[in-house]
């Protein structure tokens, strides 16, 4: 990847294209500074600029008669005003490369040079008036000619610059969307460097205040809704979203408009990447599904989540997997004294260990391979590792295989979380967070129902041990294992079609990283026995993005509907009949309450009766038995 962005003079023109051609062509120049040549240079043009000033200002003075005009004794001021200019330069660091060429800095001091240079000058005039016959205004009629024809050579300089440093032929032509300071910034960086990918050839903004503006000599052709005739006109192939955090609805606008229009669209990486990783023109992503639905990660009260992280002992359940995995990373950047990854899946355990370390010898103490539905081993593990502070993220969560098998969503979501918790009581674990699913509000399905039980569990536990163990709630989650979007990708690779459950049904969506940075969050506000809820935004409507998917695919790929499965909603709910949606701490996570279920009423057979589902007798034939023995 080339970096065009790490350097600070990155957007100083001179050094962002003329001087990056120096640094090819001028030996012994350190790649990156000036070469003394360009900076020299620049002096011997002021010199120049203050002679030809003085010249005019004594003209002037002498109001044309140049007969009057002392020739020896302005030769004597002018080489005074290039000796001043020269000291005072250096002293301010003008010709050292110190401020951006041809910026606002270098204008500023410019003026103020040129100021104490005319001081200089006055006060020259003043002593040795006798002597050099040059009359004592001069120094102050010369300041306003100096000060413009100072700019006026860098200006030139600098069209020359900008001139000789335009994007090559193989460039794409690029419209940008955004007239505003990160508009402006991007089309300046692509205008100045030659081995750009791509060419400005137009703005498009919705401000009719900017309908005339021009940046880097290129103009605003006009609003969003005139994309069309404008892409048309300028034979347009790239279109780039100039904007920070762009909303989901206006990216779902771009992508109507541009539709059939054979227009890539092009978003920003996040500026954080921009600023610390060098990111360069090349380094632009195409929209993404995450962009239509319109999740981006959230602000964290990081100092909150420190005070119970940072130097303790942490330990995740099912950190193999993607919600697991994504929590160990982001736990980690708090620097808890210890990272304890447990899960059944090996392989996943692997992947989530060289994410973090960069090797998957799964040799360390940070990894133990385990099942939460087995409790002696839970405890045991526990007693030897003491966590503080823990994330149950271990879970069966496929709708409808749980349908089919809901027993096993009670050995794992029912029965393991009760494991864990018991194994946590017992080790002194004082912040428990058990990682929910919406389905547990008004539960329809074996899943579900599951959920909401270890939620109930969860408050009994919080309510017997007096510590903070709660349950957070949220939606599907954009990219997990089995969730939606990667099995629309998958069918879209095959070549269709897409299934759909049903045209009108909806769903709610977060990214990973949004969903554990929240619960994170909520471990750290959360009150013990509280179920905490995060905020998904809006519904998504399935059709849509299913339509939008094949629609960025370029592929003519059919959908059918198959109608919906036992256990599925129409509509899910974050919140159930009877629960507040207060948010007494952060904006986007609610706080109720379950009703604590003391774990001695456990009973697998009403659980299955209440859900309404069949559980499998437990029964063996007597033959089997004899096999087995």
């Amino acid at each position: 990847m080339r970096q065009t962005g790490g350097r600070p003079d990155s957007q100083n023109p001179a050094v962002a294209s003329g001087a990056s051609q120096a640094e090819r062509t001028s030996e012994g120049t350190p790649k990156g500074e000036k070469p003394a040549l360009w900076l020299w240079s620049q002096y011997l043009l002021d010199a120049v600029a203050w002679v030809v000033a003085i010249v005019l200002a004594v003209i002037l003075r002498y109001e044309l008669l140049v007969s009057a005009i002392n020739v020896e004794g302005v030769a004597v001021f002018c080489g005074a005003a290039v000796l001043a200019q020269l000291v005072v330069g250096l002293s301010f660091a003008l010709y050292r490369g110190k401020y951006s060429f041809g910026s606002f800095h270098e204008a500023r001091l410019l003026v103020i040079v040129t100021v104490l240079v005319s001081v200089i000058l006055v006060l020259v005039s003043l002593a040795f008036f006798t002597v050099i016959g040059v009359p004592r205004s001069i120094g102050i009629i010369a300041f306003p000619f100096a000060c413009m024809f100072l700019a006026a050579t860098r200006y030139l300089k600098r069209m020359y610059v900008e001139s000789k440093a335009r994007p090559g032929e193989d460039a794409q032509r690029t419209l940008v969307y955004g007239a505003g300071f990160l508009g402006n910034s991007l089309v300046t960086r692509m205008m100045q460097d030659p081995e750009s990918p791509y060419v400005p050839v137009g703005l498009i903004d919705d401000d009719p205040a900017k309908k005339h503006l021009r940046l880097s000599s290129v103009p605003v052709l006009g609003r969003l809704e005139e994309l069309p005739a404008i892409a048309a006109r300028t034979q347009a192939s790239i279109l780039v979203l100039a904007f920070s955090e762009v909303e989901a609805s206006q990216v779902r606008k771009v992508s109507d408009l541009v539709a059939n229009l054979g227009i890539k669209v092009l978003v920003l990486p996040p500026l954080r990447d921009m600023l610390g990783t060098g990111t360069g023109l090349s380094d632009f992503r195409e929209v993404a599904v995450e962009d239509l639905i319109g999740r981006r990660p959230v602000d964290i009260h990081a100092d909150e989540v420190a005070g119970y992280i940072t130097g303790k002992r942490v330990l995740v359940t099912g950190a193999g997997g993607s919600i697991g995995s994504e929590l160990c990373r982001q736990l980690a950047a708090f620097n808890p004294v210890e990272l304890i990854m447990l899960d059944r899946d090996e392989t996943g355990l692997q992947s989530t260990q060289i994410s973090l370390t960069g090797r998957g010898l799964l040799t360390g103490r940070d990894t133990v391979l385990a099942d939460i539905r087995d409790s002696d081993a839970l405890l045991d593990i526990f007693e030897d590792r003491r966590p503080e502070v823990v994330f149950h993220a271990a879970a069966l969560k496929h709708v409808s295989l749980l349908e089919q098998y809901p027993e096993e969503a009670w050995k794992t979501n029912v029965q393991g979380t009760l494991n864990v918790l018991r194994a946590s009581a017992a080790a002194g674990v004082t912040n428990f967070v058990n990682i929910s699913t919406d389905k547990a509000a008004d539960p329809t399905s074996a899943l579900g129902h599951s959920k909401r039980v270890a939620e109930k569990l969860t408050s009994w536990h919080a309510q017997q041990s007096g510590q903070k163990y709660v349950s957070v709630r949220f939606g599907n989650v954009i990219g997990s294992r089995g969730s939606m979007l990667p099995l629309f990708t998958e069918q879209i690779r095959n070549g269709g079609p897409i299934t759909v459950t049903d045209p009108e049904v909806t769903r709610f969506f977060m990214t990973i990283p949004e969903s554990c940075q929240l619960v994170v969050q909520a471990g750290a506000i959360g009150r013990g026995g509280e179920v905490l809820i995060l905020d998904m935004g809006e519904a998504v409507r399935i059709l849509d993005v299913a339509q939008r998917m094949i629609a960025m695919s370029g592929k003519d790929i059919g959908i059918v509907f198959t109608g919906l499965r036992p256990g599925e909603k129409m509509h899910e709910d974050l919140i159930g009949v009877g629960e507040d949606d207060s948010r007494p701490l952060h904006p986007k996570i609610s706080h109720t309450s379950v009703a604590p279920l003391d774990p001695r009423q456990l009973d697998l057979q009403e659980w299955s009766t209440r859900g309404g589902f069949a559980v499998r007798p437990r029964l063996r034939p007597a033959g089997r038995d004899k096999a087995i023995q």
